[in-house]
């Protein structure tokens, strides 16, 4: 399956000389979907995995249909004051400030394996802010996944130790 043409890439967006991968194209495309669920499902197949956390919004879309059928638990990784409830948070930086995730703190079961998932990973900021809190509750990370991969951004000195695995690599413009 040849996914880069599946993606759209967006230039100027959302600011000049920033060219965007959006991966809302794939959802329009069945079999492209289908196809990145089979090699999530592939990849993981013999890896210890007791849940998968995703982290919005995108991440949440190839994430759903793997917990489903992989017969996992599927936790949310969402934006500061999204979660009713007690939230554990950590924050993360931009390129301009900072941010803040949350994860119900009960839906993080200390003890167990987690997939963290997300839909491209950059400077592998979020990654590493979910991973915070999975360390946090006393569980471990099981592996990182995201569909797009930006090497250039240099992810891989951040969450090299959480074995990311992507299914498409751009190595910027």
């Amino acid at each position: 399956m040849d996914l880069d043409s599946v993606i759209r890439k967006v230039p100027d967006f959302p600011k000049p000389g920033i060219l965007f991968y959006d991966i809302t194209s794939l959802f329009t495309a069945p079999a492209a979907f289908a196809f990145v669920i089979d090699e999530m499902v592939k990849h993981y197949a013999s890896v210890k995995i007791d849940g998968v956390i995703a982290i919005e919004s995108r991440g949440f879309l190839p994430a759903a249909p793997f917990a489903v059928k992989k017969g996992l638990p599927l936790v949310l990784a969402r934006k500061k004051g999204k979660l009713p409830g007690k939230t554990i948070e950590e924050d993360y930086s931009l390129e301009y400030g900072t941010a803040t995730l949350q994860v119900h703190e009960t839906d993080l079961t200390a003890g167990k394996n987690w997939l963290i998932v997300d839909d491209l990973i950059a400077t592998g900021g979020t990654i590493e802010a979910v991973a915070k809190m999975i360390l946090r509750r006393k569980a471990l990370v099981a592996g990182v996944f995201g569909i797009i991969g930006l090497p250039f951004l240099k992810y891989e000195a951040r969450i090299g130790k959480y074995r990311p695995k992507t299914l498409i690599n751009y190595q910027g413009e």
